[in-house]
């Protein structure tokens, strides 16, 4: 059997606590840059580590709202939204290259990533925030959402899915305020993720396999088992010809 690559995100620079000990099984990162979370220092500071371990490197811009955490929509004109995103990234692209690193990705964050998917005029104000940047880093986005097809003939794109939350029927992410939103048991992570690449299909929450196209797959950092659940799937793929890229 052939080796198939894939690639694992998480989301960092948040303040978790978590960083250090993820970062070394992971190939790709999401840096928070100030919307939720993220100081120049903790920016900074993740960058070097992230270089310290191959780790590439992408912005991960949100609402600006720092006392939600940036899991609550934000009412902001569309222009509003474009000046709040470019502003994240600006600052962000600086000290990646005050640091002499390529920024690899853009993702964004909470809230602002499950409206994306819905919503056209969000969609517009993200996009046109990223081509205001003048570089054309990849954009990580779900599969078939309205950023995707906003996106598509613009950007380079990758296609998330996200190994530690629970799905819905229609293969969007279940809302946190479920119960059973989250996966807490690294065997259920992998599980998942296992499904994911092999048969391209998620068991959603009411036990239906629903299609799910995806190249890049995500840990939360700030997840409690963040660190049990990457240490056991990195474990793992190695007995199933997978790794990472």
């Amino acid at each position: 059997m052939s080796v198939r690559y894939i690639d694992i995100n998480a989301d960092l620079g948040e303040g978790s606590g978590n960083d250090a000990a993820i970062m070394p099984y992971i190939s790709s990162c999401n840096i928070a840059c100030g919307g939720h979370a993220g100081s120049e220092e903790s920016m900074r500071q993740t960058i070097k580590l992230a270089r310290k371990h191959g780790t590439k490197v992408g912005a991960h811009p949100s609402f600006p709202d720092k006392d939600n955490f940036g899991r609550k929509v934000m009412s902001l004109t569309k222009s509003e939204l474009t000046e709040a995103v470019l502003h994240q990234l600006q600052d962000f692209i600086a000290i990646c290259e005050s640091e002499n690193e390529p920024l690899h990705h853009i993702k964004l964050h909470g809230a602002l990533y499950n409206y994306t998917a819905e919503d056209g005029a969000a969609s517009d104000a993200v996009v046109e925030a990223i081509l205001a940047t003048g570089i054309r880093p990849k954009l990580y986005v779900l599969h078939n959402s309205v950023l995707h097809r906003k996106a598509e003939n613009l950007l380079p794109l990758e296609f998330e899915a996200f190994i530690d939350r629970r799905y819905t029927d229609e293969a969007r992410l279940l809302s946190r305020s479920e119960p059973s939103a989250i996966i807490n048991s690294p065997e259920s992570a992998w599980k998942q993720l296992l499904m994911m690449i092999e048969e391209q299909v998620v068991e959603s929450v009411s036990g239906k396999h629903v299609p799910i196209k995806a190249n890049t797959y995500c840990v939360h950092g700030d997840h409690a088992n963040s660190v049990s659940i990457i240490t056991f799937i990195i474990s793992r793929l190695k007995k199933h010809n997978i790794q990472l890229k």
